[in-house]
């Protein structure tokens, strides 16, 4: 009887994307960067926050580019300001590597980001003023003594003192530490941990997170990974900050994370011993989750998918915790492997996102002739069926997948979904795979772009620099403002004599091109120079502000604003001015720099 409806479902399913597919119009989300990606296990991605007072309304979008470029961008509710941010420029071009975020207890945006497994530390950078990242504080790192990926950072209510962060860490399992918040210079501490809460009979277990944002931390995780472990168990535990224990999420305690980690293994006498920690154990698939919630009575609900044997068949599942067992519900069928390099990571599907703030809603990236389409699955009120089904995306040209419901959007916000749109060959850029992930980040309305300009003074060139030259004072502008590059390859202003040191190395990771490794034990290859990139320095009577390639690079307090002649400009030796340069009486937005400036002949 079961087989027959998940059989009349799969068809119904089957039967409206091929309505779809018949349907003319074409809609594949509105632009939110031209190049980025991301994995799905280091959250949140992307981050909503709205203060009482109403001086904060934004929402934070971090991804990595295929030039290891880490950014973010910023989308001002109050201002009606959509801003980029280069965040750490020659990282690790690895679409693991993608940011998260943590809004602090005094409103200043925490973006944390690492390596893939290739070293023992995590990086962050706390914006200056809160609620605006276009201000970023110089990157800090944050040392362990095992390794770390896919950061999960959590202030809760009953210790709201100190930061939880999650991580693949100890042994390749889930890890938990508690660290201290930022001190007057910026830095933290490891106050408690790290200790890693699980041990599997599989080698990498993977795992999502949530909190219930008062006292506990949800975690859900695999044996390991799908496609070395066949079946591929899916299990939840939960962490509670105030005893430092592990439970089930019956209330059975199960470790004390200090004393030692809690073993799980895919046995019937493991399941018959701890019941409530197995969210499935189907006998013939390969269990992934893609991402957790919870429903309206507090209970968790996890997206997952189901792998065949042979990995080419992906079905999304909607698991919820009833108060008394797990049930798991067909949604869609995801077809089978999304990205375009046969035989490889067959078990990555399209992804699916449960929207925290509507938890009976689902999000799929589902195969409609040939291309993945982001469809809404909205569940049954009791979770047990799919109740009504439609498009996001429709007639897209390129595949859309890894969707993310952006929590906390209030109800009359344009903003609430955000995906990735392109072609996907590889999860790494080397020289098999150095189009890797040639991808957009898309959202689900158009971004606001305030094109009035204040008062000010803007410079604009595209400059190309002597590869064998590459260092020194490179643009003066007047008698005050210098901008240069040193030694280590970073950029610099010298404004009235003093001298502000960017964090963005002047490069790409471009050098990941020609190794043929998929890691790097913790090795930086050479910083790629930059050849030809738009330099654009505006001044607003409020601070100065650098742009690369239109991007924010560096922005500084700066109360002048006085109009530089282009005859007191002048360039060193070492750089070539390509086109024309742009000098203006005002300063531009990020939106006009774009526009008008960057790529000019």
């Amino acid at each position: 009887m079961m087989k027959k409806f998940i059989l009349s479902l799969f068809l119904t399913a089957s039967f409206v994307v091929s309505a779809w597919a018949q349907s003319t119009s074409s809609y594949s989300g509105h632009v939110v960067a031209d190049e980025g990606a991301w994995c799905w296990f280091a959250d949140p991605r992307a981050l909503h926050y709205e203060n009482e007072s109403g001086t904060i309304n934004a929402t934070y979008i971090g991804y990595i580019d295929m030039h290891g470029n880490i950014k973010a961008t910023q989308v001002d509710y109050t201002t009606g300001t959509t801003t980029e941010v280069l965040v750490r420029s020659w990282f690790q071009p690895d679409d693991h590597d993608n940011p998260s975020f943590l809004v602090l207890p005094d409103e200043r945006v925490m973006i944390i980001y690492s390596r893939h497994t290739d070293e023992a530390c995590f990086y962050y950078r706390i914006s200056k003023q809160p609620g605006d990242i276009t201000c970023l504080g110089e990157e800090k790192r944050l040392d362990t003594k095992d390794n770390t990926t896919y950061p999960n950072p959590f202030i809760l209510s009953d210790d709201p003192h100190h930061i939880y962060m999650c991580w693949r860490g100890i042994g390749w399992h889930p890890t938990v530490a508690q660290m201290s918040l930022p001190d007057e210079n910026d830095d933290m501490t490891f106050t408690w941990g790290p200790y890693q809460m699980v041990k599997s009979t599989g080698a990498r277990p993977y795992a999502k997170y949530i909190s219930n944002g008062k006292d506990k931390i949800y975690l859900a995780y695999t044996t390991g990974h799908p496609d070395n472990e066949y079946p591929n168990w899916l299990y939840c535990n939960v962490f509670d900050v105030n005893d430092k224990c592990l439970y089930d999420v019956r209330g059975k305690k199960l470790s004390v994370v200090q004393d030692g980690m809690f073993s799980v293994r895919k046995t019937e006498d493991y399941a018959s011993a701890y019941p409530n920690t197995i969210v499935d154990k189907t006998a013939d698939r390969r269990d992934w989750l893609w991402n957790m919630a919870f429903d309206k009575q507090g209970n968790p609900v996890i997206g997952m998918t189901k792998i065949s044997q042979d990995k080419k068949n992906h079905d999304y599942y909607y698991a919820k915790w009833n108060g008394d067992a797990w049930q798991n519900a067909f949604v869609a069928n995801g077809g089978g492997q999304f990205h375009q390099t046969p035989g490889v990571e067959m078990c990555y599907s399209g992804g699916m996102a449960v929207d925290r703030d509507n938890p009976h809603d689902v999000y799929c990236s589902v195969p409609v002739n040939g291309v993945y389409e982001i469809v809404k699955y909205t569940m049954g009120e009791d979770g047990k069926n799919v109740v009504s089904s439609g498009p996001v995306t429709t007639g897209s040209a390129l595949n859309n997948m890894r969707p993310f419901v952006i929590e906390g959007v209030a109800k009359d916000g344009a903003h609430r979904l955000t995906w990735m749109n392109g072609n996907y060959y590889f999860w790494i850029v080397n020289t098999r795979y150095k189009n890797a992930y040639p991808t957009s980040i898309r959202i689900d309305g158009a971004l606001p772009e305030s094109m009035e300009m204040s008062k000010g003074y803007t410079f604009s060139a595209d400059v190309k620099i002597d590869a064998e030259n590459y260092r020194g004072d490179l643009v003066t502008l007047g008698e005050d403002i210098v901008y240069g590059v040193n030694e280590l390859q970073y950029p610099y202003l010298r404004v009235g004599g003093i001298t502000h040191v960017g964090q963005n190395v002047l490069g790409t990771a471009d050098s990941w091109q020609t190794e043929n490794t998929a890691t790097t034990g913790g090795k930086w290859f050479s910083k790629t120079k930059l050849g030809r990139f738009n330099l654009t320095i505006s001044m607003d009577g409020e601070s100065l502000t650098v742009y690369r390639d239109g991007i924010i690079d560096m922005k500084i307090s700066y109360a002048k604003a006085k109009y530089i002649s282009p005859k007191k400009i002048k360039f060193a030796e070492n750089v070539t001015v390509v086109g024309e340069m742009l000098t203006k009486k005002k300063s531009y937005t990020q939106a006009r720099i774009r526009k008008e400036c960057v790529g000019s002949e």
